[in-house]
């Protein structure tokens, strides 16, 4: 019997939501609001992509059932994010249009691949998901302090479950791929395309929103982070600090080897460490508190 817990979200996003809701940190809701244009073609993809193989799941009822509450909780993100995408280009229209590259690009992938290659790209990708959301929920009071509740609530509540749904993703793989070689085949081509649908977003992003209401430039943040959080650290960045500026370097470079561990071909993320504020979140939801706006310190 599966684990996870569907929970449907009743976030409330309008006008009012800016789209510099970080304030202190300009870089990282940049980050975030270019995950939510990224998450909902996403979302879309896994649940088109796994609804394709949905015969051959359920041959085994346990993997049957994992794959149900997985495209479950992906609907419950997808529905979450197109409201908060949907708030950012009421204000910006011209946001809409990388929306519709990405989701053409998304569709190509359907109409040109096997279901196979779907499988290692969700394994792929959801396999990143622990090393990296750990760093940003173990350190929420400094990226996630002083901004917008709700955008600040969504992203977490979202970073929780891909937590929770950690092994989901790698789990039906197996069952439609016995190869673990075929997923760190299509590594390369996972994350070249996870690049270039980043690059769209990031750019549409510099053009339709004005310099002074995102505070950083999205494509120096979307394609060279990890360049500007290595020469901040050796003290040869210039401007700004970048989106992780607060993660001590160890707690990166920690980061950094779980990515490069979780793209081998027998990695699983159950056994990778977990944020244990993670437990803290659910243990809020189940007592029934407002996680909407849950942004709590400490």
């Amino acid at each position: 019997m599966t684990d996870l817990v569907v929970r449907k979200m009743a976030f409330r996003f309008d006008a009012t939501v800016p789209f510099l809701w970080q304030p202190a940190n300009p870089q990282f809701g940049i980050f975030c609001n270019a995950f939510t244009f990224i998450a909902v073609p996403f979302e879309k993809y896994i649940i088109a992509a796994l609804r394709q193989a949905q015969d051959r799941l359920s041959t085994d009822p346990a993997v049957a059932e994992e794959a149900e509450a997985f495209l479950r909780q992906e609907a419950q993100h997808a529905a979450a994010h197109r409201k908060h995408m949907i708030a950012l280009i009421e204000q910006y229209p011209g946001l809409e249009q990388c929306y519709d590259e990405t989701v053409a690009s998304y569709n190509d992938l359907i109409a040109t691949h096997p279901v196979e290659f779907h499988a290692a790209y969700i394994a792929n990708l959801e396999a990143t998901f622990t090393p990296m959301f750990k760093v940003i929920l173990d350190h929420r009071d400094s990226l996630f302090g002083g901004a917008d509740p709700r955008v600040a609530a969504l992203m977490m509540w979202h970073f929780v479950e891909e937590i929770e749904h950690r092994s989901s993703g790698l789990r039906l793989y197996r069952h439609l791929m016995p190869d673990p070689w075929y997923r760190v085949r299509h590594v390369r081509q996972t994350f070249r395309h996870v690049g270039a649908i980043s690059a769209t977003i990031a750019k549409a992003i510099d053009e339709h929103v004005p310099p002074a209401e995102r505070g950083a430039c999205a494509q120096d943040v979307m394609e060279s982070a990890l360049r500007s959080e290595f020469r901040y650290r050796i003290g040869k960045r210039s401007g700004p600090p970048p989106a992780l500026h607060a993660v001590p370097s160890a707690h990166l470079l920690r980061m950094l080897w779980g990515l490069a561990l979780s793209q081998l071909p027998h990695h699983d993320p159950a056994d990778q460490p977990l944020p244990a504020w993670a437990e803290t979140w659910m243990r809020e939801y189940d007592r029934g508190t407002d996680m909407t706006t849950f942004v709590p310190k400490g």
